[in-house]
């Protein structure tokens, strides 16, 4: 929950989204998307579980080909059979009226469409592909997300506005023209879907770019602008510190001021690297601002002369992944563990006063200091840890709080991410 007094939620329309709520009053959501070849089923599957389990509520699988489509009706129901009930989202591009009309059981299947008005169609085509998509959301009663890139612009759009610029007597730069045809492009179509029966409350809106400070203007204006659900994102966000903190960044300062129903971190993965590390990190966004919380956060002190054993480092570490790994069987437990707040520090200096702003705190020995390391409960020195296996000893210490300050709960069968 949310305790900074000065933040305000942005009123917009709620929509709903398989068993889940966007938008209005309800928590914001974190999607992610699949990088899998759809019609490889089962690499698909495996990587839809492996987000879900990861914390993604939402996630996006591409439905590019007929092959890809014929598979997206199989793909749910072995989530299904798995128990994963996490809903999934079509990303349509080009032939998404085709597809969505030839294969109704993908177009069943799938709990939310994603269409991009910059490359529906063309020319006297994009009308009449663009009204068949959502015809078909209308008739499946399926919300769609309008989701402009600035990448795939509709090109004659983007003249028009150019040549009208023109003429001005103070023309705009190309970056603000470029900058409102990104919301004139989401925001005539969403009123196109909605004279094609499309209701308010099935409409989310994005507006994707590359870089923060046009992600900020341009979520600012379309805020103003609309009460739609809306989706942000940087639609390239980079690869490792630099898609972390151009990411953070950016929907920082927008949710901050209350802007974003659901989001998601498009990072680059490394090659072969894990592609949940995208969920982790749009959680850790959403918690560190005080908007959700979905797991306890270790603090952990960066070190320096006076730490120079790296056991803090390793503990800090060794419990940030055993929370994670214990969260699906404690969060089914165990509600309101998530809210925890764990503290490793590495000397004297801060280590006792940061442990005590902790549910759970140590402080291991710095350079010099005694071999002994102090642990506080909610404030209070507890014990002190001594000897090769304070690391055991830690974690017990940890299950034991969760156990006596959680009330527990009979665990349901589900694995199911989004319930």
């Amino acid at each position: 929950m949310n305790t900074n007094l000065q933040y305000t939620r942005r009123a917009s329309v709620g929509v709903q989204v398989g068993a889940l709520t966007i938008g209005g009053e309800h928590p914001i959501v974190v999607q992610s998307m699949t990088n899998t070849d759809t019609a490889d089923a089962a690499a698909t599957v495996k990587q839809v579980q492996q987000l879900a389990a990861a914390g993604s509520e939402l996630v996006r699988i591409t439905v590019n080909t007929e092959e890809a489509a014929d598979q997206v009706g199989r793909i749910r129901d072995r989530l299904d059979a798995l128990g994963c009930r996490v809903p999934l989202i079509g990303d349509f591009h080009y032939n998404g009226h085709v597809l969505l009309t030839k294969y109704p059981a993908c177009a069943e299947a799938l709990a939310k469409y994603r269409i991009n008005p910059g490359n529906v169609g063309f020319g006297r085509k994009r009308d009449a592909q663009f009204a068949t998509m959502i015809e078909v959301a209308v008739a499946r009663r399926k919300p769609v997300r309008i989701g402009v890139n600035w990448g795939s612009l509709d090109p004659a759009l983007v003249t028009s506005m150019m040549d009208d610029n023109a003429q001005l007597s103070q023309p705009k730069s190309a970056a603000e023209v470029t900058r409102e045809a990104l919301i004139q492009s989401a925001l005539l179509s969403a009123a196109k879907a909605e004279e094609l029966g499309l209701a308010r409350d099935r409409i989310v809106l994005s507006c994707k770019v590359s870089g923060v400070q046009d992600l900020v203007a341009v979520y600012c204006e379309l805020a103003q602008r609309c009460d739609y659900a809306l989706h942000l994102g940087l639609t390239e966000a980079g690869m490792g510190s630099k898609g972390i903190v151009a990411s953070t960044a950016g929907m920082g300062i927008l949710l901050q001021q209350g802007i974003g129903d659901t989001i998601r971190v498009s990072l680059t993965p490394e090659p072969n690297g894990d592609r949940t590390k995208e969920v982790i990190v749009a959680q850790e966004i959403l918690q560190t601002l005080g908007l959700r919380s979905f797991t306890p956060l270790v603090t952990a002190c960066p070190g320096c002369g006076r730490t120079t054993s790296t056991v803090f480092q390793e503990l800090a570490e060794d419990i940030q992944a055993y929370v994670r790994t214990q969260m699906p069987l404690w969060s089914n437990q165990y509600p309101g563990v998530e809210t925890m707040t764990l503290a490793v520090m590495g000397c004297v200096v801060n280590g006792p006063g940061e442990s005590k702003h902790a549910n759970i705190g140590i402080s291991l020995p710095g350079s010099g200091e005694a071999p002994a390391a102090p642990v506080f409960i909610d404030g209070d020195k507890a014990m002190t840890l001594r000897g090769d296996n304070i690391a055991a000893d830690f974690k017990s210490i940890l299950n034991n709080y969760v156990q006596s300050h959680y009330s527990a709960r009979q665990p349901t069968a589900t694995t199911d991410a989004a319930a």
